[in-house]
């Protein structure tokens, strides 16, 4: 039971991910059938449509998206600030920041990670591994999404009596463009959203608020 209280905010994130993807399954599979009665197709099974490049690019162009919108917001404050933000650095603090700081190097804690002790490329890749993970899998989740794409796209066009295109007339096209920048618009828009009304509002006891009465300028201010 501790081990669960001590990680119970990532376990309720996997659950609710879980039956999010679940749903988005089971319907997916319900509005897929009903297009494929209407075109005189015959229906599938749940199964046989999340295996599908449908279900596969419905998915992908989400995660590419979610990993974007953190890729950007982690290393965008390493040098940008929004004064009155707990999402940000307080200004004048853009940067990197020092060794002393950052505890690596001869400035590392007994209990630190044993690469914050490491010189040279172990250090600069721990240092900087949050983002180089979150650009790797928003990369793969792009080619995923372009992939799966392609195939639904190309599915399509056979059914239409057209000839398939390439990959990379696909993700030159607006069809891919579309898909993508209608995801990307939501993320940075929630993005901006958090940093800007976390200024003014509160929300009493979350870390990602500021302390109910702190004032309005107060930066990088946890509650």
């Amino acid at each position: 039971m501790r081990w669960i209280k001590d990680n119970a905010l990532s376990l309720a994130f996997l659950v609710m991910f879980l039956l999010a993807l679940a749903g988005q399954a089971w319907s997916g599979a319900i509005h897929y059938n009903e297009e494929q009665l209407v075109n005189g197709l015959q229906p599938v099974s749940v199964w046989a449509y999340v295996t599908s490049s449908s279900f596969a690019v419905d998915v992908a162009e989400n995660w590419q998206s979610e990993y974007l919108q953190f890729l950007l917001f982690i290393v965008l404050t390493v040098w940008l600030v929004q004064k009155g933000s707990p999402e940000s650095k307080q200004p004048g603090e853009e940067g990197p920041e020092a060794d002393r700081e950052q505890l690596v190097g001869e400035h590392a804690e007994k209990n630190s990670p044993r690469w914050a002790r490491a010189r040279g490329a172990r250090l600069w890749m721990y240092s900087n591994s949050l983002g180089l993970v979150m650009g790797t899998i928003f990369v793969l989740s792009w080619l995923a999404q372009s992939v799966a794409g392609l195939a639904a796209y190309n599915s399509e066009r056979i059914t239409d009596l057209r000839d398939p295109v390439t990959w990379g007339w696909y993700v030159t096209s607006s069809e891919f463009w579309n898909r993508s920048l209608q995801n990307w618009q939501s993320e940075l828009l929630a993005v901006l959203s958090m940093v800007v009304l976390s200024i003014y509002l509160r929300q009493r006891g979350s870390p990602e608020s500021k302390p109910v009465g702190a004032p309005h300028r107060a930066t990088s201010v946890e509650g």
